[in-house]
């Protein structure tokens, strides 16, 4: 990488973390878009030094833009979408439509997410196989990490605000979720 790094963000999906940098040459006209330390675009000796890069992000394909504005003489301020959103407005409706739990299974970090929508479990990057059941109180979603049974149990908050609640037991205990 150059001393010609614009902008770093990090960007929280179902599939992991991911990392996406961008360098922009303002005398060169260079445009370069890491995504986990990988090179996906480069763009040299662009005259215009204004515009957007758009490219994609995760195992999902997901629509990533890089907008470059002028403001004013020779700086320039950039910013993130994905999927049409800016990056906060993004992280926002994906903290309504995911639920994430950070925990540590045999001495390994895990990262599960779980789709609201689809009902869709991730973990560490990886879609994970469940087997879902309807119960008394709400539904439950079964699987495994490793050695561990684990199930997303879906139950009714009866408050229509707060819509349903998902908690993640592992091997019966409660995980408590994290916010990204």
């Amino acid at each position: 990488m150059s001393s010609d790094l614009a902008g770093v963000w990090e960007v929280a999906l179902s599939d992991g973390v991911h990392r996406i940098e961008f360098e922009h040459g303002t005398t060169t006209g260079k445009r370069v878009i890491y995504v986990d330390g990988k090179e996906v675009l480069r763009r040299d000796w662009m005259f215009k030094l204004v515009g957007k890069e758009t490219f994609s992000v995760g195992q999902s394909d997901t629509k990533a833009t890089i907008n470059i504005d002028a403001v004013g003489g020779f700086s320039y301020e950039y910013t993130l979408e994905i999927n049409g959103k800016s990056l906060k407005q993004y992280m926002e409706n994906r903290s309504k439509v995911t639920s994430t739990w950070l925990l540590n299974l045999d001495g390994v970090d895990c990262r599960v997410v779980l789709e609201k929508d689809t009902m869709d479990v991730w973990c560490n990057g990886e879609k994970i196989e469940t087997a879902g059941e309807f119960v008394d109180d709400g539904t439950e979603t079964h699987f495994t990490l490793g050695e561990h049974n684990c199930c997303v149990k879906a139950v009714s908050s009866g408050k229509r605000r707060d819509g349903i609640i998902h908690t993640l037991l592992v091997d019966g205990t409660e995980i408590a979720e994290c916010t990204e």
